[in-house]
């Protein structure tokens, strides 16, 4: 009898060894390389260093038998801005923020909040109701992994938008010929001035700015702030553009499906805190940004709110046209402006003019 026993017990430990063993062999050291074009300056970067790759590490740590290593390459170190959808396609990197501002053909439904201009001015507002925005079309979100080889894993606002030049100005009149730079579509907002139009991105706006290149910006006051531009246009003014949230967090699809699945519930989790945060962040960001401004010698100026329901009117066919033209491309146009507006309304948000979707 004691010998049954004492051959169970070894056969219990055995099965323990076994099964310690199996373990050990599984774990994995996993590395991912994980990139923006933008530096870590930038608002979204910066959350991106700071918050979602040691958060990412200490969970899988702490839950899992695996271990995280993460390569960073920021401000072009590894992809540049405007190809960063396409480095995180081809597997040059794993995970990739980027501006969705610079995928005007591949991403033309994931600027809806452009076509709809004088949104709100809450990035915390902003990103909500684009993840209300998703959630009701889920298009939005499956056809980065249909047609580019990625998952979605958070959805980036920014903060709100106004206008930064090198001269001054109190009247639209005022901006008529200026040379105004922006990323893309929202370079549509200032149709109405008369301005001429220039296709830019933020990491070239210092030097371009002083050189002449242009002569203003639609920026954000964290952009302006980061980036330093107010030594090279000092003059700010709150025209309350919006909040858009129009950057996106992706990984590699099938470097995501080849990892072990406790890593993949941790990786979405991180992502959606991390989304979260960027809302919060530039708000509580955005007066102190703007009190900055005002302290390293920028002019920041209002305009009145009859001048915004005039440019807004200006603006009142451009989100119909825009759903129009989106509908003939076989994308889902029209469903996804008049989700935005009513997830804005939700929201409390009021718009100067409202905006009509057939």
């Amino acid at each position: 009898m004691r010998g049954l026993i004492r051959a169970s017990a070894s056969a219990v430990a055995l099965a323990a060894l076994i099964t310690g063993l199996a373990g050990a062999a599984q774990a994995e050291t996993i590395r991912l390389r994980i990139a923006s074009g933008h530096p870590a300056v930038n608002t979204y970067v910066n959350l991106m260093t700071t918050f979602f790759v040691p958060e990412v590490t200490k969970r899988v740590a702490e839950r899992t038998q695996h271990k995280v290593e993460f390569v960073e390459g920021y401000g072009g170190a590894m992809v540049k801005v405007a190809d960063t959808l396409e480095g995180v396609q081809s597997g040059i990197i794993d995970i990739g923020g980027y501006c969705f501002c610079f995928e005007p053909s591949n991403l033309p439904l994931h600027a809806f909040q452009v076509m709809l201009p004088f949104g709100t001015m809450s990035p915390v507002k902003s990103v909500k109701l684009a993840r209300a925005v998703y959630d009701r079309v889920p298009v939005l979100s499956q056809i980065f992994e249909d047609k580019y080889g990625q998952k979605l894993l958070a959805l980036i606002a920014d903060n709100g938008y106004n206008l930064t030049t090198n001269f001054e100005w109190k009247t639209v009149a005022d901006l008529k010929g200026q040379k105004i730079a922006g990323a893309g579509l929202n370079l549509k907002w200032l149709e109405y001035a008369g301005v001429v139009p220039v296709q830019s991105s933020l990491v070239e706006a210092y030097t371009s700015l002083q050189t002449g290149v242009y002569n203003g910006w639609i920026m954000f006051p964290s952009g302006v702030m980061n980036f330093k531009l107010y030594e090279v246009s000092k003059y700010y003014t709150e025209i309350g553009f919006g909040a858009i949230t129009w950057h996106g967090l992706t990984i590699n699809l099938r470097r995501f499906e080849r990892l072990p699945k406790e890593v993949q519930d941790i990786l979405l989790e991180v992502g959606r805190e991390y989304e979260e945060l960027t809302g919060t962040v530039n708000e509580e960001n955005y007066p102190k940004q703007i009190e900055e401004l005002k302290k390293v010698g920028a002019v920041v100026n209002q305009i009145d709110e009859s001048v915004r329901i005039e440019w807004a009117n200006s603006l009142k066919d451009w989100p119909r046209e825009k759903a129009k033209e989106l509908d003939a491309a076989g994308l889902p146009g029209t469903e996804v402006l008049k989700a935005a507006l009513e997830e804005a309304e939700k929201l409390g948000h009021k718009w100067p003019v409202r905006y009509e979707i057939d």
